[in-house]
């Protein structure tokens, strides 16, 4: 059985912590790196729900991909939500790690695990990391479908292959229009508009697409939008990661069990769809008083 130390060493070689950002706060949260680890959890979210899904599995570690502290703090303390959670796993011996941004630009990295599970072929990363001579690293992948495809097919693609959610998957854009080349980036993307554009792609496919980004991509190029929950773009790096693990597990001989948590973490629970309806303008009311 090896340590959580050993552990934690092959996890840092398949994300090394020196290639998240400087604003992330990635690697170990808590736990002894002396312990003994034998089954861990992989999941997005280090909420309290998941903290107790990784006790009740027996899990040594739960590595999620969201920092459970992204800034500063002055306090642990149970009475908040945050310090509930490292409360719990450290009462139970639950040793919590986090891989964010060095996991989204990996090679394989998050957008990758995005394009296999919507069945792309990716060509290349989307924004390539100047570090990496082979060209593979980097944020986003930019893709290509393995047999003809239109938007609003790609989107029923999409709305299958994805982790169902209360959001399902927005589109913006020609529904019959023909797909050569695709952009993927698990997470929030609409910060990478500029990178899209550049790539030529004809749709890109991301999460937390906001109005104005959303609006001005539009109206820039005939690029084709897809907006998908955020928890749901980021879930299939789980599966990935647990294989990745599976298989160092086996180089070793360690008979490490790794599970993959499949509760829906994401925040919106309920979506109730707006009614096609005319827009007239507001009719005026006579104040009190005022004659009639």
């Amino acid at each position: 059985m090896p340590k959580l130390s050993d552990v934690l060493a092959e996890l840092e070689a398949l994300w090394p912590p020196a290639r998240a950002e400087q604003w992330d706060a990635v690697g170990l949260v808590c736990g002894d790196p002396d312990a003994a680890a034998s089954r861990v959890l992989f999941a997005v979210d280090p909420v309290l729900p998941v903290a107790l899904e990784a006790v009740e599995a027996g899990a040594d570690l739960l590595v999620t991909h969201h920092p459970l502290y992204l800034r500063g703090t002055t306090t642990v303390a149970a009475d908040t939500f945050k310090g509930r959670v490292v409360h719990t796993l450290i009462r139970n011996g639950v040793a919590l790690y986090v891989a964010h941004t060095n996991a989204d630009t990996a090679d394989p990295g998050v957008s990758d695990a995005l394009a296999s599970v919507l069945g792309l072929r990716v060509l290349g990363p989307l924004v390539p990391d100047p570090t990496d001579p082979a060209g593979r690293r980097g944020l986003g992948r930019i893709c290509e479908p393995r047999e003809p495809m239109t938007l609003s097919g790609f989107a029923e693609l999409a709305a299958r292959s994805l982790p169902g959610t209360a959001a399902g998957i927005r589109v913006a854009g020609d529904p019959d229009a023909p797909l050569r080349t695709v952009a993927v980036s698990g997470g929030s993307g609409d910060s990478l508009f500029d990178q899209v554009r550049a790539a030529g792609v004809d749709a890109f496919l991301t999460a937390d697409l906001r109005h104005h980004p959303a609006s001005e991509a539009q109206q820039a190029s005939p690029l084709g939008l897809l907006d998908a929950a955020h928890w749901a773009t980021e879930w299939p790096w789980c599966v990935q990661a647990a294989a990745q693990l599976d298989e160092i597990s086996d180089r070793h001989g360690w008979a490490l069990r790794t599970d993959v948590s499949t509760r829906v973490t994401d925040p919106w629970t309920a979506h109730e769809p707006a009614r096609p309806a005319d827009i007239h303008p507001p009719v005026p009311t006579s104040s009190p008083g005022a004659p009639r």
